[in-house]
């Protein structure tokens, strides 16, 4: 069977990682989180002191850095200059920053140049905000997930560690601010591809929607 490329553009929240990762299983690719990258760059400006609108700053930071997923004994990893940072970008303030450097051009040229040369070989589902529209505009098959702001909000809280003192008031917040920039941006702004299949997970579960989502993949021998 003919190897494919397959997108998944969504909101923040529109549903959890598991479905990109899932339906990579169920085909035998490799899964990509994108925002991940754009989360690794926010985490290094933020221990470099540099601002997300320093884009001179911006730039000389992603020229040293070296950024590289690795599977590990828990799944992909993500490394920058093999430093495993995984678990450092997962916080509310790193997912607002990532919001705001992915707005700068500078980022959005290295890591478009990393994503495209990731995808060379297909056989993979890249998961992230303009995927379908932008970086692989010509994608076999692209997605877009969605839910309503709510639900979306309702997923993360579940997420986080109850010993965090997040509430999920500010959470849909947070939610709404992220859709706001990321729909707004002049530089790749969040919406579905023109030939984007779109899936509303409100009501749905993940198993549900790798279920859909594999009716819609053509089996090219």
């Amino acid at each position: 069977m003919k190897s494919l490329l397959i997108t998944i553009d969504r909101p923040a929240g529109a549903g959890k990682t598991t479905v990109s990762r899932s339906l990579a299983q169920s085909l035998g690719y490799r899964y990509i989180d994108t925002g991940a990258l754009y989360r690794g760059v926010a985490f290094e400006a933020k221990s470099h002191g540099i601002h997300h609108d320093d884009d001179n700053g911006l730039e000389h930071l992603c020229s040293i850095l070296d950024i590289k997923f690795v599977a590990g004994k828990d799944g992909t990893r993500l490394t920058v200059n093999d430093s495993d940072i995984t678990d450092q970008i997962r916080t509310p303030e790193i997912t607002m920053l990532a919001s705001a450097v992915s707005a700068r051009t500078v980022v959005r040229k290295y890591l478009l140049d990393l994503q495209k040369d990731l995808g060379k070989e297909k056989g993979v589902v890249f998961e992230g905000r303009d995927m379908g529209t932008v970086v692989f505009p010509d994608a076999d098959v692209k997605f877009y997930l969605d839910a309503s702001c709510k639900t979306r909000a309702l997923r993360r809280y579940k997420e986080l560690s109850p010993k965090s003192s997040t509430t999920l008031e500010k959470i849909e917040r947070d939610i709404k601010d992220r859709d706001e920039n990321d729909s707004t941006r002049a530089l790749a702004p969040l919406k579905p591809a023109k030939d984007a299949i779109i899936i509303d997970s409100t009501d749905l579960s993940i198993k549900e929607v790798v279920e859909l989502m594999l009716t819609h993949i053509p089996n090219i021998s």
